[in-house]
C-alpha cells in the first residue's frame, strides 16, 4: 500500500490554484514543483483538506465554494491609506501588490484599486476572496515526518 497524505507529512506536489471561471493565479505545473508540510498552515485549510488521503501518483481537480476556499470578499478589508504610509519612491499604480508591516511586524499584501490625492485605495482580501476556487494538484512524493523534541543544555 502506498502512503497517504495526511497531517505530519510533507508533500512534494504540482499544483494550479484560480478561479473556477478559468482565472489561474498560480501554477507550478511545468515548472519546480512545491514542497510542503501538511498542517502547518501554508495553505488554506480548505486546500489542505483536499490533499488529505491522496497518495503519491495522484492528480485530482477540486471545485471549492468561496467559504471552502478563501473566504467571502470583507468590504471593511478595503481600506483607504495615506499616501504618506507608503515607503518614499514606491511607485504607486493601479494593480499593483504593496506590502505592509503591522506594529507586530506581522506582514500584510494588498492591492491597490486606485488613488485620490493624497490617497490610496488598497483591497486586503486575498484575490480569490468570494469566488469559487479550482484547486489542481498532482502528489509527487509524500515523506512522514516525525516529532522532534529539542531539550535545553
Amino acid at each position: 500500500m502506498r502512503p497517504r497524505a495526511d497531517g505530519g507529512s510533507l508533500l512534494t506536489l504540482h499544483y494550479a490554484i484560480g478561479a473556477a471561471d478559468g482565472e489561474q493565479l498560480v501554477s507550478t505545473f511545468g515548472a519546480r514543483p512545491a514542497t510542503l508540510a501538511l498542517g502547518a498552515g501554508e495553505l488554506a485549510p480548505g486546500l489542505e483538506r483536499c490533499l488529505e488521503g491522496l497518495q503519491p501518483g495522484a492528480r485530482r481537480v477540486f471545485e471549492l465554494e468561496p467559504q471552502d476556499a478563501f473566504g467571502a470578499r470583507r468590504e471593511e478589508l478595503l481600506r483607504s491609506v495615506p499616501r504618506a504610509s507608503f515607503p518614499p519612491g514606491t511607485v504607486i499604480e493601479m494593480g499593483a501588490v504593496v506590502e505592509f508591516k503591522t506594529p507586530e511586524g506581522e506582514a500584510h499584501a494588498g492591492l491597490v484599486r486606485g488613488e485620490s490625492g493624497a490617497e490610496v485605495s488598497v483591497d486586503f482580501n486575498h484575490p480569490l476572496a468570494g469566488r469559487r476556487v479550482r484547486f489542481e494538484v498532482e502528489l509527487i512524493a509524500r515523506t512522514e515526518l516525525q516529532e522532534r523534541t529539542i531539550s535545553a543544555p
